[in-house]
């Protein structure tokens, strides 16, 4: 079971680097890891379990914030239809995304980061992904909204990158051209 001692906090080199693709099917190790994610999630969104072994709640985990540099991440969060979007997802890729961006006016959090960070971090607010499962089936899907912002989220910790790194550093609230605030239902 993934804890909290368990993921690595920003400063750490492999929040930085390229993950590397994962091999299908699956090794029983990298099969482990991304059902282990996914339970962390689950867990970190229980009150019950969170406060028992004292998680941070989250929305998305990558591998590479649990010191695994492979391009896997696990995703549990509501869409516009308060359906789970709960999966792993390996060796992910976005093949198209909209034109028009939007950003949490909250701004994003991390749980490898340990403090607030204030701004927006604009993102395209629909986009078309294809990836494949623990089981290794291939799926494409069109994200909008909130599970569009994670799953970029979450792509960016594959190749290095922080949430961070999109704000605007001279002005973090910044209106974005071509984009609005999501204002969560």
């Amino acid at each position: 079971m993934i804890l909290m001692k368990d993921i690595i906090r920003e400063g750490h080199e492999t929040l930085r680097m390229r993950a590397k693709e994962v091999e299908l099917p699956l090794s029983a190790e990298n099969y482990k890891l991304g059902q282990d994610m996914l339970e962390f999630l689950i867990n970190s969104q229980d009150p019950e379990m969170a406060e028992k072994y004292e998680l941070r709640s989250g929305i998305g985990i990558a591998a590479p914030q649990v010191n695994r540099s492979v391009r896997m991440f696990a995703l549990h969060v509501p869409n516009d239809q308060g359906e789970l979007v709960s999966e792993v997802i390996v060796n992910p890729k976005i093949v198209s995304h909209s034109v028009e961006e939007t950003y949490l006016p909250g701004g994003e959090g991390c749980l490898s980061v340990d403090r607030d960070v204030d701004g927006y971090v604009p993102r395209p607010q629909r986009i078309t992904a294809k990836y494949f499962t623990l089981d290794g089936e291939e799926k494409k899907v069109r994200l909008k909204n909130l599970p569009a912002i994670a799953f970029q989220h979450e792509l960016d910790h594959l190749n290095g990158v922080m949430f961070y790194d999109h704000i605007n550093k001279e002005n973090p609230y910044f209106e974005v051209p071509n984009s609005h605030p999501l204002i969560e239902e």
